[in-house]
Parts: structure tokens; C-alpha cells; sequence
């Protein structure tokens, strides 16, 4: 007869939840909290704090039922205790913070089942986030109860209050808003413009819609907090950099004076193209002008950016350093060679062998710029050979 599978005893996890941190904001203490004794400690603390805070009862309440289970153990089993929390901000923020703690506390305990305490409907949310990770057996909800005289609920309505003025997160809209828009109305008084009040009601309210819709507070205060911990790169990508804006600056200003020879040229026609036809005529001469008046700026400008790169690549040790040069050599080659070309374009009868004397130049000179940059990357290997193994071992991995 086959013997009965013996039971895994149970490793009962008690979870004390604070979504929105008032542990760590009012007492200061860091989570995850992990241990009867600990978590005592951290409740006292809290209430000490705030003696109305619902998180330290939870907490307690966390403790009384692990050591119900304790005592009451009948079959060999382990019982943990621990306190997670989230973030005072809310939302997803607070979510993958409580997930990150959960999994933390689940690496040192790692619990068949979990007993979910919380302190109101707010924290029991995130019960679909801790059962998507280890079994939930039970949830205990706690509501601190209330005197229903006239002074509780006047002590309890001027709580909340205190919570709305001093809470900037409450005090921005309640209070920060309505004060606007009184000054705007004082100032209509002062100046006489009451009858605008309506219109400027419309501006400040439309105004603090759109900032908060798109979220544009944040956005400055994102990119106020990024200029004061900002850190210059390193002097190779700063140089980089500076020739890359000063590349593609120069090549904008080329397109421009290409733009500005072909409306030169458009108005000294003779006869003015009149129709469709007439234009197609004229694009040969149309895109010679172009050429013509943007090429020079333009190679400059790409020679300039691709520099950059060049000497970002050296003193990186970068094996890219030798392409770079190759392309730079053929890039400021091509003007002549678009020059030529653009000249033909106006006038057809304008010579073509400056064009095959730039070409048939420029292809022994790309030849010789690929050979004296072989010779020197193979004579220089050892300079860059440290880079080129960092690179194949990122690619194999």
C-alpha cells in the first residue's frame, strides 16, 4: 500500500500593508519591516508620531494575529511578520514600490501563504498585486473607530481640514486657485475692469486646467531638477557635440542660400514659366541653383560634424575613428564634383571636363585615403585593440 505524501508545513506570511507611507514619512522608518519585535518598535514609533494614525493600529493588529497563530499552532508550521509600503505620491509609483518591497520580503521569507492586514479600502487595491505572487488566505481590514458626539466629529472635521491646508497636494487646488482668482479680481476692482471679471475668471481657470491636463508643473519642475543636478559629459562628447549642432547649423544656413539663388534666378526668367509644363522645363536649372548657392555650406557643415566624431572616436580609442576620416575625405571631395555638376545643370553647354577630372581625382584619392588608413590601424592595433575586445564582448552577450 503506497505510503500517504507527507504535508510541507505551513509558511504563513502576516502582511501588514501602508500604500501611502505614512510610516516613512512620519516616523522616518524604512521599509520593508521584517520581525515581531521590529515591527512593535515601528508601530510605537508611528503612534507616537500621530497617536490617530490608522497604520500603527494595523500594524499592531498585524502583530496580534501572528502571535494568535503562534500560540495557536497545532501542526508544525513557520509564521513570519512584515510591514510593506508604497509611496506618498499613490498610483503606479506606489504599486511597483510595494511589489519591490513584497518581493524583497519574499526572498527572505519565502511564505506559502499570506494573511493581508490593512488600514481602509485604499490599501486593499493592491490585493490583485500580492496574489499574483503568493496565495492570499485572509485580509483583515481596520477601521479605527469614532465617537459620534459633537466634539469627535468637530475634532475629526478640523483634522481634515489641517490636512487640506497644509497637504500641498490638496492646498494647490483648494486653496492655491481660489486665491487667483481673488487677486485677479481685486486687481479688476482696483483698475475699474470689474465688467472683464468673467473673462479672466475663464483665463485663470482654463490656464490651470491646461497646466495640469498636460501635466506642464511637472514637466518644470522635471526640467528644473535636471538643470540643477545636470553633469557635462565627458570633453570628447562635449566636443562632439558642439560640432554637431555647428554642423548642422551650417548646413541649414546652405539650404537657405540654395533656396535664395533658386528665387534669384526664378525672377530673372524670360519668359516666366506660366503652367506646369513650363516649370517641369525649367527644374534643371531650378536644382543647378540649388546646387550651386547650398553645396559649399553644406559639405563644410557635414565635414564639420563628422570631425567631431573623428576626434570623439581618438580619444575614446574608438576603431570608428578610421571610417570617420574616410568619409570625411570623400564627403569634402564631392563638392567640386557637385559643383561641376550643378554648373552643367544651369548651362548646358557649360564644359564637362571639370566634372570628370573631379571624379576620375577623386576616386584615386578615396583609394589612397582607404589605404593610409588601413596601414595606420594596423600600426596603431595596440592603441585600440582594448576598445575593439569591449565591443565583441557586449555583442556576444
Amino acid at each position: 500500500m503506497p505510503k500517504k505524501a507527507e504535508k510541507e508545513p505551513e509558511r504563513i506570511l502576516v502582511l501588514c500593508v501602508d500604500r501611502d507611507d505614512d510610516i516613512g514619512v512620519k516616523a522616518e522608518i524604512k521599509t520593508p519591516i521584517l520581525g515581531r519585535k521590529e515591527n512593535i518598535n515601528a508601530a510605537t514609533s508611528l503612534a507616537l508620531r500621530d497617536p490617530e494614525e490608522a497604520d500603527a493600529n494595523a500594524i499592531f493588529e498585524a502583530v496580534r494575529i501572528y502571535d494568535h497563530l503562534k500560540e495557536g499552532a497545532k501542526e508544525e508550521g513557520e509564521y513570519e511578520i512584515a510591514t510593506i509600503a508604497g509611496s506618498e505620491l499613490g498610483g503606479v509609483g506606489a504599486d511597483r514600490q510595494l511589489v519591490s518591497e513584497l518581493t524583497e520580503v519574499l526572498n527572505t521569507f519565502s511564505a506559502s501563504d499570506v494573511i493581508l492586514v490593512t488600514d481602509g479600502y485604499t490599501d486593499e487595491a493592491i490585493l490583485p498585486l500580492i496574489e499574483s505572487r503568493v496565495p492570499v488566505t485572509s485580509v483583515r481590514r481596520i477601521i479605527i473607530k469614532h465617537n459620534k458626539s459633537i466634539e469627535e466629529t468637530a475634532a475629526l472635521f478640523t483634522r481634515y481640514l489641517k490636512t487640506l491646508v497644509e497637504n500641498p497636494r490638496y492646498s494647490r487646488i483648494l486653496l492655491g486657485l481660489p486665491g487667483i482668482l481673488l487677486i485677479v479680481l481685486g486687481i479688476l476692482v482696483l483698475l475699474k475692469w470689474l465688467a472683464y471679471a468673467g473673462i479672466a475668471f475663464l483665463i485663470v481657470l482654463g490656464t490651470f486646467l491646461f497646466v495640469k491636463g498636460f501635466r506642464l508643473d511637472k514637466a518644470v519642475a522635471g526640467f528644473y531638477k535636471w538643470v540643477r543636478e545636470y553633469s557635462p559629459p565627458p570633453y570628447p562628447v562635449q566636443i562632439a557635440g558642439f560640432s554637431a549642432v555647428a554642423g548642422v547649423l551650417l548646413t541649414l544656413v546652405g539650404g537657405y542660400l540654395g533656396v535664395a539663388s533658386v528665387t534669384d534666378g526664378v525672377a530673372k526668367l524670360d519668359p516666366y514659366p506660366t503652367n506646369t509644363g513650363e516649370w517641369l522645363a525649367q527644374l534643371n536649372v531650378l536644382s543647378g541653383w540649388f546646387i550651386s548657392g547650398s553645396i559649399a555650406l553644406i559639405v563644410i557643415g557635414v565635414c564639420i560634424l563628422l570631425s567631431g566624431r573623428v576626434i570623439r572616436w581618438f580619444f575614446e580609442r574608438d576603431p570608428r575613428l578610421w571610417r570617420t576620416i574616410v568619409i570625411v575625405v570623400v564627403v569634402a571631395w564631392s563638392w567640386p564634383i557637385f559643383y561641376q555638376a550643378s554648373q552643367i545643370l544651369i548651362d548646358p553647354t557649360f564644359p564637362y571636363t571639370g566634372l570628370v577630372i573631379a571624379i576620375i581625382t577623386g576616386i584615386p584619392l578615396t583609394v589612397a585615403a582607404v589605404f593610409a588608413t588601413f596601414l595606420l590601424h594596423r600600426k596603431y592595433a595596440s592603441f585600440f585593440r582594448e576598445k575593439e575586445e569591449e565591443i565583441g564582448e557586449i555583442r556576444e552577450g
